[in-house]
């Protein structure tokens, strides 16, 4: 116990734990076993052996039917139909361009599949395409006398399984391979295109049945219905003379066991037929079977109900290790629940407490950064909400409407003077209004309405305007007071230094998600590098443009993310449009 406990990871207690339990219950069996009789238990010996090769057979039919699902993808693919259904084709170029296609579909196969050594198509008409590029036939083998080729042609287009052999058709390449072919027909069925084949790596054999294991000797061994060895684990033995099987007596038995020998050499075939031709068969040392099954059973269970009680206490022991750092790891996440996040976890000595304890550690100190990262956003949106409030109520702007007013009075233009006071009167009411932030575009058209019905007022025949938005869109909403910066710089920076008469059009237009609002001025423009600097915070423009600009433009971004803001374009002495991008919001 006191080893256990020193141990570092709650992983390497249980696996060496495990460990312990199995060895010292194989142990104890096998011991136990090995003198015990063993007739009782041979009829469990021959239906584990039996399932044991069922189980193997269903593996290997698998396997041969996704081989079979592969070559019927190849029958049917309409670039293997076109090119082995051609006589001529266009051009040299188009028969590169299928043989292509159809090695890149082959390459694709090998690749997935690495089990497979290689896929070729052969044409009757002496047409070859290879999934590897670099094969070369052999021009000392002829193809047609193959064992594959031959059974494919005579088995009506269904897959044709080989006996393990040596592939002697490509060019200083002699792999020892299982093959699988089968002749391709036109999809009318009328005419007979050529061979697919594919070699299957013998190794694939040797995986499948290399951890299976039939008592100390025991070992399974494949053959095909001609009595031919299509995989034994001791093959070279077979094909020696040094080793030798009952391959008559195997093949007059469909499904079931016999017993061969005698002495220690005596062993039981127990034998499978599978539906694709080969017969599965096991074979198992005689005196290899325990007898008594009755005393073994008892034996097993007597042994396994200690093992049982030892594995409770063990895991008991181990479960109250691993539970008390994670109750106390809990007590802090009750504490982060509860909102204090100035904690910091003691990391623990068993490693993956550890890495709990870090990255619980990480997650809280995430947590308040994140949180710190929000009231600091929130702190700057508000920045430029008080921004974006100072840059309307513009002193100057006041002044000038102000004198205006008085010069209207003067006039006796009452009219006028009605007029603009009460524009400016809700120009600047919009300006002061603590509602929510997001308006509806018709709100904002009606701010900028009373903006530029005081600035045509002011400038008369130097200022003119036209609105051109639709119904749609002034019911969706934006962020109150960004066109006003926009219009006020147009008019002070464009319109004003003008010669001639001003415009300022507004429109928009409707993307899928997006609303655009264009702002359009035919004033005096601005040249390429005034325009590149124009949203750049560290930019410095003359008599303060821009900033009204900048502003508008960090806020777009701010409440609705990056891909959001103002883009311009401007010609210099032609004009400058302001493009306007918000996402649709209701």
């Amino acid at each position: 116990m006191k080893f256990f406990s020193r141990l570092p990871s709650i992983q390497t207690n249980m696996v060496l734990s495990s460990v312990s339990l199995i060895l010292m219950t194989i142990i104890i069996m096998s011991v136990t076993s090995y003198y015990l009789t063993k007739d009782s238990v041979k009829s469990t010996a021959e239906t584990y052996t039996t399932e044991l090769v069922k189980q193997v057979n269903n593996n290997i039919k698998s396997y041969i039917n996704g081989m079979k699902s592969m070559s019927d993808l190849v029958a049917g693919n309409y670039a293997v139909q076109d090119f082995l259904s051609s006589n001529t084709f266009n051009s040299l170029q188009e028969e590169r361009d299928y043989k292509e296609k159809i090695s890149d579909m082959l390459g694709a196969m090998l690749v997935s599949r690495t089990d497979i050594s290689s896929a070729n198509i052969f044409g009757y008409q002496g047409q070859f395409v290879s999934g590897r590029k670099e094969l070369e036939l052999n021009p000392f083998v002829d193809i047609t006398s193959m064992n594959w080729y031959m059974n494919a042609q005579n088995n009506d287009g269904n897959s044709v399984i080989s006996p393990s052999h040596v592939q002697p058709i490509f060019k200083d390449r002699y792999p020892w391979v299982v093959s699988l072919s089968r002749e391709l027909v036109s999809k009318d069925g009328n005419k007979k295109l050529g061979i697919f084949l594919v070699d299957l790596n013998f190794s694939v054999m040797n995986d499948m049945f290399k951890d299976i294991r039939l008592g100390q000797r025991g070992y399974l061994f494949i053959i095909d219905s001609d009595g031919k060895i299509v995989y034994h684990p001791q093959q070279q033995l077979i094909y020696s003379n040094l080793k030798s099987e009952v391959i008559d007596k195997v093949l007059e038995v469909r499904n079931g066991t016999f017993i061969s020998g005698q002495g220690s050499n005596s062993r039981m075939y127990t034998v499978q037929d599978s539906e694709f031709g080969w017969k599965i068969v096991g074979v198992s040392y005689v005196n290899e079977l325990v007898d008594n099954q009755n005393e073994v059973l008892l034996s097993i269970v007597f042994l396994g109900t200690i093992c049982i009680i030892i594995a409770i206490i063990i895991s008991l022991f181990l479960s109250q290790r691993v539970t008390q750092p994670i109750k106390r790891l809990q007590g802090y996440m009750k504490e982060v629940e509860n909102g204090n996040f100035d904690i910091h976890v003691p990391v623990s000595k068993t490693i993956e407490i550890q890495r709990f304890a870090r990255a619980f550690n990480m997650m809280v100190g995430k947590i308040k950064e994140l949180m710190t990262q929000t009231v600091s956003d929130q702190e700057q949106k508000r920045k430029s909400e008080i921004s974006a409030l100072q840059a309307q109520i513009n002193p100057h702007f006041l002044y000038n409407t102000l004198d205006s007013i008085v010069w209207m009075a003067e006039s006796n233009k009452s009219r006028e003077v009605v007029l603009m006071t009460s524009a400016l009167a809700k120009l600047f009411r919009s300006s002061i209004s603590k509602n929510d932030e997001l308006v509806a575009i018709r709100t904002e058209i009606e701010h900028i309405t009373n903006y530029l019905m005081i600035q045509k007022m002011r400038y008369k025949n130097k200022l003119d305007y036209h609105i051109e938005i639709s119904e749609l869109v002034l019911e969706y909403r934006i962020i109150k007071i960004i066109m006003q910066p926009l219009i006020e710089n147009a008019i002070y920076h464009g319109i004003k230094m003008k010669q001639g008469p001003g415009f300022i059009r507004i429109a928009s237009e409707e993307t899928q998600t997006d609303i655009i609002v264009i702002i359009e001025d035919n004033g005096n423009g601005m040249d390429e590098e005034k325009l590149k600097s124009l949203l750049l915070s560290t930019a410095v423009m003359e008599s303060g443009r821009g900033i009204g600009v900048r502003n508008v433009h960090e806020r777009l971004k701010l409440y609705y993310g990056e891909r959001y803001g103002l883009t311009y374009h401007s010609v210099l002495g032609v004009g400058t449009t302001v493009y306007i991008r918000i996402p649709k919001s209701r």
